[in-house]
């Protein structure tokens, strides 16, 4: 009896030759993939941590030519608070992750090839197809997000040749375990970078999530330092990683790279292996918020609770502590740079951000 196809070997026989590996042994055909802070030693046959990237004869093939997800997103929603506030976002995933995060609100999409319960099937589309839906659909912009960008990053950059081409900004929504060569590659592609920082418990990285804290630090500066606009966001996650002490550290961190980037707060909900976790409270949110701005956070926001983090969802000016932008959830109630070109209005100080 013939086997069935799976998924696997669908996803396989759309691949294509990668770009970000190195061949360690020629003869017993073993490379090493550094798309992500894994940085996987192939042999012949086998695959990588994230499962979809894989060594045939001694060449790394990548995933390419599907989604796994496709949406028109408010940009407010990546989230970035920075970047063309009130435009919409043509938001594409593909499948897979290098990280199994228990708490993951996109873990169908990204644990697709690890759990049997996820179930997530795919869509053929070409990169052009993807650019005239965009197009179609208004949005100035394209974000690769929903499972983990970095391991699909060839299949990314060929989008986004085809966005900038097109008169379209280029981001990445991801969980930062990057590396030198991985930013070095999008560089010349991308316009905005969120990162997730989960926790600054380096157990809870190892443990719990698949992955090392540093590579997560060193890749918010690396981004920060190639001139790829940068928002980072936590997910505040009750018994994890929301004490006062954690969030001082997060906070530190952010502001000995830069005070001017962006730091979200958001709200934990039940999902996928942590449903017995209760909710965030807004006011932990707050309590959060608080803690980055006197850390020397110049702009913290506290996220979809809408209506419930009192003025954390609008960006004011730290000279003169001007709102210049009100928010409710994704929404925006009122830009006041949109008329100045990203300066306060009040006091002329610039406000840091992609604004045009």
């Amino acid at each position: 009896m013939d086997k069935p196809i799976t998924l696997q070997d669908d996803l396989d026989s759309m691949s294509v030759p990668g770009d970000l590996y190195e061949v360690v042994d020629a003869d017993e055909k073993k490379i090493r993939c550094v798309a992500c802070g894994h940085r996987c030693l192939i042999k012949d046959g086998r695959r990588g941590i994230c499962k979809v990237r894989y060594n045939d004869g001694g060449v790394l093939r990548v995933p390419h030519g599907y989604v796994g997800a496709l949406q028109v997103d408010p940009i407010e929603k990546k989230p970035f608070f920075h970047v063309t506030p009130g435009e919409n976002v043509l938001s594409f995933g593909m499948l897979g992750c290098d990280f199994r995060c228990g708490y993951c609100q996109n873990w169908q999409i990204s644990q697709t090839l690890r759990d049997e319960a996820a179930g997530r099937d795919y869509m053929p589309a070409s990169a052009e197809d993807l650019i005239a839906l965009g197009r179609r659909y208004g949005s100035r912009a394209v974000a690769s997000t929903y499972n983990e960008p970095l391991i699909t990053s060839e299949w990314a950059v060929e989008v986004f040749k085809l966005a900038r081409g097109a008169g379209m900004r280029t981001f990445y929504v991801s969980n930062g375990n990057g590396t030198p060569e991985v930013i070095d590659y999008l560089r010349p592609w991308l316009d905005g970078y969120k990162i997730d920082l989960k926790t600054m418990q380096d157990r809870h990285y190892r443990k719990d999530l698949g992955g090392v804290l540093q590579h997560v630090l060193d890749t918010i500066k690396r981004v920060h330092e190639a001139g790829i606009w940068l928002e980072v966001l936590t997910l505040i996650v009750p018994g994890f990683n929301d004490s006062s002490e954690e969030l001082w550290d997060a906070a530190r961190y952010i502001r000995s790279v830069s005070p001017d980037i962006p730091w979200h707060i958001t709200a934990f909900h039940p999902d996928y292996k942590m449903m017995d976790v209760p909710r965030t409270t807004a006011d932990t949110l707050v309590r959060a918020a608080e803690i980055g701005a006197e850390a020397g956070l110049n702009y913290v926001y506290a996220g979809n609770l809408p209506g419930r983090t009192a003025e954390w969802e609008d960006t004011r000016c730290p000279h003169c502590q001007t709102t210049v932008i009100r928010r409710q959830g994704f929404a925006v109630r009122e830009n006041r740079l949109a008329r100045t070109g990203g300066t306060c209005p009040q006091c002329g100080t610039r406000i840091p951000g992609i604004w045009s």
